[in-house]
Formats: structure tokens, C-alpha cells, sequence
């Protein structure tokens, strides 16, 4: 079997145990704390959510871009990490406090503000060296890097909020087992504990930081349009309709896992790829396949959305289905950029996508304040559908423009892309490399 296939084979399964896995966290905390403890725990975890963006200063990818293209030894870059890490979770855990307690309407509550920044340095420890994974295109290894963590938060979970009915210190108590146990294996199986040294190379963290932070910035904006809905909602809203808002932005969060699993591929991919017209023209086939699949899941979730919502979350959350409906326009064509940025990421040009993106978060914050006031969780739901569009449609135009390949290439469906899709799954080399997909 190919290497593109066992690796595509791994990451359909760790994806699957993603959605999973965290479906069932979110069933457990919607039915066992309501509506209004659902809101409170979107509201308070934003900040560490959208900051973890900052504070991993795009490491991960940075690391990926250099090590898959053999620039600097590979010990070399995890002594110059482990450095990166110690002054980043610093500054991450003082800044990430100050935005909580003073900006969240919950950060009055210094426990649940506590328990919030506590996965931050295990997460960006974890985040900082899964990036040798994908620079290694080690793709088995790598998912198991994003499984495993929500697989130790679930039985937290279950032992926390379940059993010992900590309610929403426990939900919160929580999310930190899983970075925390990653950590600890990571550190102790892959060595890292060897790296934690005084001899700096100023050259490689200089290296790493200058395209890294590229990548948080553009990140950053990324992740503000995702999450900058949820921000205004706690501030000119209720915990109610936040909580609402959350549990339809769950579900599609499982669509979404489709294009990821894709970037994953498509990452590595493109960063270790020696012909990048080629691969962009494979990225181009992932992407219809990926547009297809995850229509049909649109239209699936179109029709079923109260049945759904219902059946996950019960009556409580019977308003979630409407927020649901608004969201999945902009969820479809939000494919286009999920899988086609990753492209550019891997190239080292992160900062393409923020030519879309910022005019759209732009927009998505107007749009909330005008609509949430008066509509709640479908206004904002509203609201970042139009953003979500604009910043595809934006991102499709400037991706062409960059890979010198017109629209409607990109996005012409055809016959043969099902028979390519059919021949690469038959084949069997196992020496075959990305480059020959």
C-alpha cells in the first residue's frame, strides 16, 4: 500500500477518534450542566483558545517548513524549541490572565480563570514538537499527537463531572488532563528532556521566529474570525444564547474535521514537495473531493439539524438547530480555504491567507455588533456565514493569482478526478513518496 494511503488511512482514523471522542465530551457537558454553564465555559475558554494561536508563535509549522527541508539538524531545532517554549509559556499564561479576567464576563471567577490557563504550556509543548512529526511527514505519529489529549479529557470528564459532579470546575479541571499526560509522554518517550539546556543558537530561534511568527499572525486573524463571534456574543448577549451558539458551532466543528484531515496531508505534503506546481494541481483534486463530501454532509445536517440537536444535546438546546442552518453556507465554502491555505503554509507564504482574512474579520465584527444585540446566536451565526464566504471567495482569488492557476481549474470537477482518486487507493508501493501521487 502507498505511503499517501496508509498516512491518509491514519489520519481518516485519528480524525474519526477526534470527532468522536470530543462529541461525546460535548454530549456529557451539554446534558449535565445546561445551556446557561455551556455559555460560561465558551466565554472563559476563548481567550486561552485564541491565545494558544499567539503563543505558539507558528512554531509547529516553522519547525515543519525547516526540518522537512533539512536546514538544520534535527537536535539542533529541539534545543532552539525548548527555549522558544520556556519564554513563550511565560508571557502566554500573564497575558492570557489579563485578557480573561478583564474581557470575559466570567473572569470575575478566579478558580475557572485558574483552571483556563492551565493546559497552555503542556499545549504549546505539545504543539511546539508535533511539528518534527509533520517535518519528518511522520503522519501515524502526528495523529496520534491530536487524539490522545481529548482521549485522557474524555475520562476526565466522565470521572469529573459524571461521577464526582464538580459541575463547571470540573468540565473545566478537566481539559487540562489531556495536554498535561501528552506532555509528559512526549517528554519522556522522544527524549526532549535531553534539550532543556543553557547553549542557545541564536541563529536557528532567530530562524524559527521570523517565519513562525508569520504564521501566528496569520493564524491569528484566522482564529479571530473563527472565535471573534463567540467574544462579541459574551459581551452584548446572554450565557444563554452563547451556550446555544456553542453546542451548533460543536457539530460543525465535525464537519470540519474533513478539510483538516486533508491539511494535515496536504502540509506535509507541500512542505516536503520538490515540484510545488504539481502537488498544488494533487491539493486541487483533494479539494473537490473534500467540497463534495462535505456538501453532502451539509445538506445531511440541513435536514436533520433539530432531529440532530435533539438527540445530542436534548430539548435545552433545541434552539441550536436554527443556529446550525445559518452556519452550514459559510461551513461549505470554508472548505476552499481549509484545504488550499495549508498549501501555502507549507510553502513558507502563510501570510497569503491574511489578504482574505482580514477584510473578512472585519466584517464578521461589524456584522456582530449590528446583529447580536437583537438576534442573539443566530445573528452571529449570520454573521460569520457572510464572513466565512467573503473570506473564501477572497482567498480563492489571491490563491490563483499566487499559484498561476485560473479558478475555474481549481475548481472544475471531472470524471477523472474520481478515477485518480480510485487508482491512487489500488495501488501498492511502499515506496512511494508524496511527490509521485
Amino acid at each position: 500500500m502507498s505511503k499517501f494511503v496508509k498516512d491518509l488511512a491514519s489520519v481518516m482514523t485519528s480524525k474519526v477518534l477526534v470527532i468522536v471522542l470530543g462529541l461525546v465530551r460535548s454530549i456529557i457537558i451539554a446534558r449535565w450542566l445546561g445551556p446557561a454553564n455551556n455559555g460560561i465555559i465558551a466565554a472563559i475558554s476563548v481567550y486561552p483558545s485564541l491565545f494558544m494561536t499567539i503563543g505558539a508563535l507558528g512554531i509547529r509549522q516553522s519547525t515543519a517548513f525547516y526540518v522537512g527541508k533539512n536546514i538544520y539538524p534535527e537536535e539542533k531545532v529541539k534545543r532552539s524549541i525548548i527555549h522558544i517554549w520556556l519564554l513563550s509559556t511565560f508571557i502566554s499564561i500573564i497575558i492570557c490572565f489579563f485578557l480573561i479576567h478583564y474581557f470575559s464576563s466570567s473572569g470575575d471567577n478566579l478558580l475557572l480563570v485558574f483552571l483556563a490557563i492551565m493546559p497552555i504550556p503542556f499545549s504549546l509543548f505539545v504543539d511546539y514538537n508535533s511539528g518534527l512529526f509533520l517535518g519528518k511527514n511522520q503522519i501515524q505519529q502526528f495523529n496520534r499527537v491530536n487524539w490522545l489529549p481529548i482521549f485522557f479529557v474524555l475520562i476526565a470528564t466522565v470521572l469529573l463531572v459524571i461521577l464526582a459532579k464538580w459541575g463547571i470546575v470540573g468540565a473545566m479541571a478537566s481539559a487540562v488532563m489531556g495536554p498535561l499526560l501528552m506532555a509528559l509522554i512526549m517528554l519522556r518517550k522522544n527524549e526532549f528532556y535531553k534539550y532543556f539546556t543553557l547553549s542557545i543558537d541564536k541563529e536557528i530561534i532567530v530562524k524559527l521566529l521570523s517565519l513562525g511568527v508569520t504564521y501566528a499572525i496569520a493564524l491569528l486573524v484566522i482564529n479571530l474570525n473563527y472565535r471573534v463571534d463567540v467574544i462579541i456574543l459574551d459581551r452584548m448577549s446572554t450565557d444563554y444564547q452563547l451556550g446555544i451558539y456553542s453546542k451548533s458551532v460543536n457539530i460543525i466543528e465535525m464537519l470540519w474535521q474533513i478539510p483538516m484531515m486533508l491539511s494535515t496531508i496536504v502540509f506535509a505534503g507541500s512542505a516536503n514537495s520538490k515540484n510545488s506546481r504539481e502537488f498544488s494541481v494533487k491539493v486541487h483534486l483533494l479539494l473537490r473531493l473534500s467540497i463534495i463530501i462535505i456538501a453532502i454532509g451539509s445538506i445531511v445536517l440541513l435536514v436533520l439539524s433539530k432531529f440532530v440537536v435533539l438527540l445530542m444535546f436534548g430539548k435545552a438546546f433545541v434552539e441550536s438547530a436554527s443556529v446550525l442552518q445559518y452556519l452550514l453556507p459559510g461551513i461549505l465554502l470554508l472548505t476552499i480555504f481549509k484545504v488550499l491555505n495549508m498549501d501555502m503554509a507549507g510553502r513558507g507564504k502563510p501570510w497569503i491567507s491574511m489578504k482574505a482574512m482580514v477584510p473578512a474579520l472585519l466584517l464578521n465584527i461589524v456584522l456582530n455588533i449590528i446583529l447580536d444585540p437583537s438576534l442573539g446566536a443566530r445573528g452571529s451565526a449570520i454573521s460569520t456565514t457572510i464572513s466565512y464566504i467573503i473570506s473564501a471567495l477572497l482567498f480563492l482569488h489571491f490563491y490563483s493569482k499566487e499559484v498561476q492557476i485560473p479558478i475555474l481549474e481549481i475548481l472544475k470537477f471531472s470524471k477523472k478526478d474520481f478515477d485518480i482518486a480510485i487508482e491512487k487507493i489500488k495501488r501498492k508501493k511502499p515506496k512511494e513518496k508524496y511527490e509521485s501521487l
